[in-house]
């Protein structure tokens, strides 16, 4: 090989290597979310009165099992605190993610910026985010409402006024509710279980990705 040869072919190495660093994630631009694999059970929904907006659900344990998200499906993951209740849900949705082969992300807010972290949150363009702790629940409620082709799964509380792209999954001893009304009476930093938030975030994402969305679901 001479040398004017030898240059060609190192030049095209050396943009297949750029382009291969250069390569998107798969995440840089907005795309119609995939829908759920499978369908739901009997008991979680009556399918001849579909729920009004806001309604609040109380699905059979364990009809949500049979939908899942395509592999790939997109999730940021939002957080703020470090309390008990909020690392257990972390970790149900970091280990649902891992089971399911979804593409997931986290962004963790600790500076007390939450609509930044929102913001931050969507513009990576993800299928679904979801949201675990208190702190976030107000700062949804402003920004969900003016991004409502966002798709937001709440763990553990609800927005009080949801929109239709806003699901939440509560449970005796959780349903926070923000606007200034404090805790529930009946909260319970106990009921935050592993097995507990296996299912909020099953059947959360259950309901998002067979369109059942804008609800509440309780999970007792």
């Amino acid at each position: 090989m001479d040398a004017r040869a030898r240059t060609v072919a190192a030049l095209a190495v050396a943009a297949i290597l750029v382009a291969g660093c250069s390569r998107p994630d798969g995440w840089a631009e907005p795309r119609v979310a995939p829908t759920g694999v499978g369908a739901l059970g009997a008991g979680f929904l009556d399918p001849s009165a579909p729920p009004s907006p806001e309604a609040t659900l109380a699905p059979e344990p364990g009809s949500w099992s049979d939908v899942h998200p395509a592999p790939g499906y997109r999730v940021v993951l939002l957080t703020a605190g470090d309390d008990a209740p909020t690392t257990t849900l972390v970790r149900s949705v970091q280990d649902w993610a891992d089971e399911e082969r979804v593409a997931l992300k986290e962004v963790v807010v600790d500076d007390g910026d939450y609509v930044g972290g929102i913001t931050s949150a969507m513009s990576m363009h993800p299928d679904l985010i979801i949201s675990v702790g208190d702190a976030l629940v107000d700062p949804l409620a402003v920004v969900t409402a003016n991004h409502l082709d966002e798709q937001f799964l709440v763990l553990g509380a609800e927005v009080a006024e949801p929109t239709h792209n806003v699901t939440a999954v509560d449970w005796t001893g959780a349903s926070f509710r923000g606007e200034g009304l404090g805790t529930s009476s009946t909260y319970d930093a106990g009921s935050f279980t592993p097995e507990r938030g296996a299912s909020a975030v099953r059947a959360g994402a259950a309901a998002v990705l067979t369109g059942v969305s804008g609800v509440v679901l309780w999970i007792d």
